[in-house]
């Protein structure tokens, strides 16, 4: 499992596609196939913290859940996000 953990900070995508195909994590966490899809596309940090939250807190979302989730979409929208100089 800490390898997972390491590729889920450094290639968050790879490490979902091999969550998805390698293990049963993502089982029961999602109820239709569009939000992973969505979450993998736009915001795959915070799929994977949403996961995390659901299958290690047994989806009990507390203070430190929250603030996980506030950092991780914060992350989401300004990885990829870079600004253009004019």
């Amino acid at each position: 499992m800490p390898i997972f953990i390491i590729l889920g900070i450094f290639l968050p995508r790879l490490a979902a596609i091999l969550l998805y195909f390698f293990t049963n994590w993502f089982s029961g966490i999602f109820q239709t196939w569009y939000w992973p899809l969505l979450g993998f596309i736009f915001m795959p940090y915070t799929m994977l913290w949403y996961s995390v939250v659901v299958n290690w807190y047994d989806g009990v979302w507390g203070t430190l859940q929250i603030v996980g989730l506030v950092v991780t979409a914060v992350i989401d929208m300004t990885s990829g996000n870079r600004a253009r100089r004019w």
